[in-house]
């Protein structure tokens, strides 16, 4: 039998080995932990969502949407078993961590055509090879990494947000309550008063931070990510317009419009667990608790878990790779995942399909895929592929990237943008299923 080798078993890892296998090609998936475990990561379990718990949005017309319509089309394993894991979120796509984890990996084990092997990769293996070792690759294998493409690596620190026990909450102070009015369940929110924001304000911008380490002091931050601290050193009101907007959070208690709410999004099914929606940081713990607390309802919080920076570790590849996620000089290997650029839960699974399915095309002496170009999928990985490497920055799902687009209304245009790729897709699958 045909094989690959792929060497990451998180998002894009996993997707990548069971595309391949379901194709018929024996796969060697690598997975360092829980031997050897990242700063990151709980778990030894594959698949493990170590930031939020969503994979955004479901609405077709919007962009993570588009890209889940797609994936769910290509017939991806890793969006099938989010959406058997699906807990209240609203419009978003919101997962069990434990349930998702659990249920890739129960497909990893038992799959005939999988080898799973925990071991660390400290060198690029001979034959067809995915590299999907993700934001938090080894030393070792990011420097035999760094030997086969002679470029320089571009670095930026991602962060997560604090989750707190709902059992210790004030409720009284609480409410639940979508922004759009979908599951109103799936968020609490606690509305502050402008003097209660002030205060929260002062003390968040003079909270100390963990100091950063040699390797972290020219942090490039992702700007969809940036950590709650840095964007309120940008002013008093920068918060308002982001993560502690109030717009559709009228408080029901008072029919009024509070001044800032913080949202808490529902971390599992039973509400124990609630993840500060929009807070990474990098402040020190005790610091966290002691600012955390100041929001209403918050007072006795207990946290589950800290916010933490995390480094993300990205390859040029506007110059490194191919629209089919081959590497240029050497074709037999293939990257995807946040290592390539993409940013997102998503993103990483839509890459780990590509490659996977690629490197299973490779193997059995078919020519690799390009995706079509109008498709969220084949736009995102047009454009990791061929953007400015000078300003190369990491890219999640959006409709900015997508070219052709007729001037027309915002809404006729996400219209236009959805069905184009929808049947651009839908071709796709079908050439496919041909064998082609």
């Amino acid at each position: 039998m045909k094989k690959i080798t792929v060497i990451g078993a998180g998002l894009a890892g996993s997707e990548a080995a069971l595309v391949a296998a379901n194709v018929g090609v024996q796969v060697d998936l690598y997975e360092m932990r829980p031997k050897k475990m990242t700063p990151a990561h709980s778990t030894g379990r594959p698949a493990e969502l170590v930031c939020s718990n969503t994979f955004k949005s479901k609405d077709l017309h919007s962009a993570p949407g588009l890209l889940k319509a797609e994936l769910e089309m290509l017939g991806s394993p890793l969006l099938k078993f989010a959406k058997e894991c699906e807990l209240p979120g609203g419009k978003a796509l919101a997962i069990d961590r434990e349930c998702f984890s659990k249920k890739v990996e129960e497909a990893i084990e038992s799959h005939p055509n999988i080898r799973f092997i925990r071991e660390e990769v400290r060198e690029i293996p001979d034959g067809i090879v995915v590299i999907a070792s993700g934001p938090l690759t080894s030393d070792p294998l990011s420097e035999a990494i760094g030997r086969l493409l002679g470029e320089e690596y571009l670095h930026f620190y991602d962060a997560q947000s604090p989750i707190v026990d709902g059992d210790t909450l004030d409720y009284s102070k609480l409410y639940f309550k979508d922004r759009f009015g979908q599951q109103d369940e799936a968020y609490l929110n606690a509305p502050m008063t402008k003097e209660e924001y002030m205060r929260f304000w002062e003390a968040l911008v003079n909270a100390e931070i963990h100091p950063p380490k040699d390797f972290e002091k020219d942090a490039k931050y992702f700007e969809a990510c940036l950590p709650i601290e840095e964007m309120a050193r940008r002013g008093p009101e920068t918060l308002l317009y982001g993560p502690l907007r109030p717009v559709g959070l009228e408080d029901p208690r008072t029919g009024e419009l509070p001044y800032a709410v913080v949202q808490l999004r529902r971390e599992d099914m039973e509400g124990k667990a609630w993840n500060l929606v929009g807070f990474q940081t990098q402040l020190k713990w005790g610091e966290q608790k002691r600012v955390f607390r100041m929001i209403p309802g918050l007072e006795n919080a207990e946290f589950l878990r800290y916010g933490a920076v995390h480094r993300n570790t990205f390859i040029k590849s506007p110059v490194l790779l191919l629209p089919t996620l081959q590497l240029e000089k050497e074709p037999r290997i293939l990257f995807a995942g946040q290592i390539t650029g993409t940013e997102g839960y998503v993103p990483a699974i839509a890459g780990g399909h590509l490659a996977g399915l690629n490197a299973a095309r490779i193997a059995l002496g078919l020519e690799p895929v390009i995706l079509p170009t109008h498709t969220m999928m084949g736009s995102l990985f047009n454009y990791i592929t061929s953007a400015d490497p000078k300003y190369f920055q990491p890219m999640n799902a959006n409709f900015g990237i997508i070219p052709d687009v007729p001037r027309m209304k915002r809404d006729k245009r996400r219209r236009y943008i959805v069905e184009r790729a929808l049947r651009e897709m839908r071709e796709f699958v079908e050439m496919l299923k041909a064998g082609v």
